[in-house]
């Protein structure tokens, strides 16, 4: 496929938005600056991050996983960076191959994709899209769990008396990093200054994104629910982030103990999410499953990439 005629969509789950680049047969090269000048929101089509749809046997990334998922999806940051994984993604590229054709997906049905932290797997659900996330693990195991963190967080504008100071950090693998913190109250959530990264210490080799959150649920409820923000790598703050409201609800359980539930509700800038954890373990996890809207909407032809 010619550079100089790119099928694209833009899509989002919870307003984390992607431009979705259609490269079945895996043509297009793109550089970090391509990515970055898509995704600037003055000068480009603007977005969280760029979705390539590709099938798996055409990547290197994805070929070994070909046999399990025809599709790939290739995300990039907003900065031009690789990642792994991106929750709300994998919602909105099910979403894209269902709206294009691509694939059959009526309500209950589901399709396996290509990620570089393995196959996810979507279904749909009436009006919203399941991710089975697969596995997930609280970094610092046991010793972390006990001491209730593993790391030390900045963040810039949380009000006086802990202005500056290190917060109490829990580190989360969902396929891709994530620390998160607790705040006491949702005035202090209001109140953080994620234009920049909150410092992490120590600081993580591939660096991490940072969840912050307040729990609004009472210690006899069923369903936990938390309000989060986040600052996503590569990108800076995001109206969501799918990865991120799985690792903040991991995270909550293990502060909760073993009598925290297994269903969430997480509210973020964007909308309302779903997580469900597998009950009993709360230090890892073969599956975890986030439920939520996916929307694809603008489609064109770009005439040339920048």
């Amino acid at each position: 496929m010619p550079a100089t005629d790119v099928p694209f969509a833009k899509g989002h789950g919870t307003e984390n938005d992607f431009v979705l680049l259609f490269d079945p047969e895996g043509r297009l090269e793109l550089s970090a600056a391509t990515v970055a000048a898509l995704c600037d929101r003055h000068a480009g089509l603007g977005a969280d991050g760029v979705l390539r749809v590709v099938r798996s046997a055409a990547l290197e990334d994805g070929v070994a996983q070909a046999a399990d998922a025809e599709w790939f999806m290739d995300y990039r940051n907003a900065d031009g960076s690789t990642a792994q994984m991106c929750g709300n993604g994998t919602r909105v590229f099910a979403a894209y191959l269902a709206a294009a054709g691509l694939v059959p997906l009526p309500d209950g049905a589901a399709v396996p994709i290509g990620t570089r932290a393995g196959v996810k797997v979507v279904r749909r659900h009436g009006s919203s899209f399941v991710t089975d996330l697969g596995p997930w693990a609280v970094v610092g195991g046991a010793d972390a769990a006990a001491a209730g963190r593993d790391a030390g967080v900045v963040v810039p504008g949380v009000p006086p008396g802990t202005a500056g100071a290190e917060l109490p950090g829990l580190s989360v693998d969902l396929g891709n990093p994530h620390t998160v913190v607790a705040l006491p109250d949702t005035d202090q959530l209001r109140a953080a200054d994620l234009t920049a990264a909150p410092v992490v210490t120590p600081a993580p080799a591939d660096g991490t994104n940072v969840e912050i959150v307040v729990p609004l649920h009472d210690a006899t409820a069923r369903i936990g629910h938390l309000a989060m923000r986040v600052h996503e790598r590569g990108v800076g703050e995001t109206r969501s982030c799918g990865t991120g409201v799985v690792a903040a609800a991991v995270a909550a359980r293990v502060w909760g103990g073993n009598g925290a539930p297994s269903a969430w509700t997480v509210d973020v800038p964007g909308g309302r999410l779903g997580v469900t954890l597998p009950a009993g373990e709360l230090l890892h996890g073969a599956t975890a499953e986030l439920a939520g809207p996916a929307v694809v909407g603008v489609r064109g032809v770009l005439d040339d990439l920048p």
